[in-house]
């Protein structure tokens, strides 16, 4: 626990007014930024006291690249004696935010916390510093500032990696109650159950699999079934021999299939099963879980994909034509399945943040190549 967060004496809503922006809407006349900056510039000249345009045009500087010409301009507002406290504090915002694009965090952290001090708990500071700390990869601090902030969903995201960084430390106590936290902050946490379900498996433990599975599936948004059992299929593979052809224990399969069974069918949980009991050697239950997949959705091309490499084993082909099919297969194997629902942003891999836009959980399987 941080002795800082033990001080605050309220907590920060991201709806609250920033002091950071509040005189924000200078919009320079025009449009090709190095003309914009040759405009601010002779602006500067004639009138030197208009710590506005100097903050406009410091942004400017950073936009293109020109981060120390963005720092001096800053540095040159923070040394004068009679500066405004509020201007003072937005001329250390931005230069927080110059050093964080220059890559030096240190001074980015530091220039943020002389923000913080002169602001208080104003929320574009203390989100800016969230995002620091998480870069940084102290992931509980970001929690304790996400927590200052009102944000249980990131909350319960960093405290899962703080959880992760605690096992990797062989310190799993402490480990499995910042995961218990994050379950108390936002039950609905895909990441925890996602962690929870994974060490359950790893120590062959298909009571508690059950157990928190069900859980997991009932407390999470049910949108994002698909995700904990990439997960756990990705964490698998991973830890698994990587020339074992059959990689995944029955009775895991077994476990995650008579939990999907007892929930209402849905289409991508259905073929996921059928994933894990084809890595199994269960190839008959495997095909019964496509079949299913495909009644619930006759285009839904993952299971037809399946289906038609098992199948192969069963069709006289000729070497030429199962080369071209092998080759066409892989292809489409290669496809990028996980989409971001706001910005289109498409992944192989599972994401809870999407890296692109920093929509929370906005990730959808994509059931239908157009999408």
């Amino acid at each position: 626990m941080f002795h800082w967060l033990q001080h605050i004496k309220r907590r920060i809503k991201e709806k609250s007014p920033s002091i950071i922006y509040s005189h924000e809407g200078f919009l320079p006349p025009s449009q090709d930024t190095f003309s914009a900056i040759g405009e601010l510039s002779r602006v500067v000249r004639n009138n030197p006291d208009a710590v506005e345009i100097y903050l406009a045009l410091g942004n400017l500087f950073r936009s293109q690249g020109e981060i120390e010409r963005a720092i001096q301009i800053r540095t040159n507002l923070i040394a004068r004696p009679h500066l405004e406290p509020q201007f003072k504090a937005r001329a250390w915002f931005e230069l927080g935010l110059d050093y964080k694009r220059a890559g030096i965090l240190d001074r980015a952290q530091a220039a943020l916390e002389q923000a913080h001090r002169l602001t208080g708990d104003d929320p574009a500071v203390i989100k800016e510093m969230a995002g620091l700390s998480a870069d940084s990869g102290n992931f509980q601090k970001a929690a304790d500032y996400y927590a200052l902030l009102g944000q249980p969903l990131p909350r319960a995201h960093y405290l899962v990696k703080a959880a992760r960084q605690d096992k990797e430390a062989k310190d799993s106590g402490q480990g499995q109650e910042l995961l218990e936290k994050a379950l108390k902050v936002y039950p609905g946490s895909v990441e925890a159950w996602l962690e929870i379900i994974c060490r359950d498996c790893q120590e062959s433990d298909w009571n508690s699999l059950s157990r928190n599975l069900k859980s997991a599936l009932e407390n999470g948004d049910k949108n994002l079934g698909f995700a904990l059992l990439e997960g756990l299929f990705q964490f698998i593979k991973k830890s698994s021999d990587p020339l074992a052809k059959k990689y995944i224990q029955q009775e895991c399969s077994k476990t995650i299939v008579n939990i999907v069974g007892q929930m209402d069918q849905d289409l991508v949980l259905c073929y996921y099963c059928a994933i894990f009991l084809r890595q199994s050697g269960l190839t008959a239950e495997c095909l019964d879980w496509l079949e299913k997949a495909l009644v619930l959705g006759p285009d839904f091309w993952p299971a037809r994909l399946e289906i038609m490499e098992l199948s192969q084993e069963e069709q006289v082909l000729t070497e030429s034509f199962k080369t071209q099919l092998l080759f066409f297969t892989q292809k489409a194997k290669s496809v990028k399945r996980f989409v971001c629902k706001v910005c289109g942003l498409k992944r192989e891999q599972v994401f809870f943040l999407c890296p692109r836009c920093y929509s929370w959980h906005s990730i959808s399987f994509r059931t239908q190549l157009s999408e």
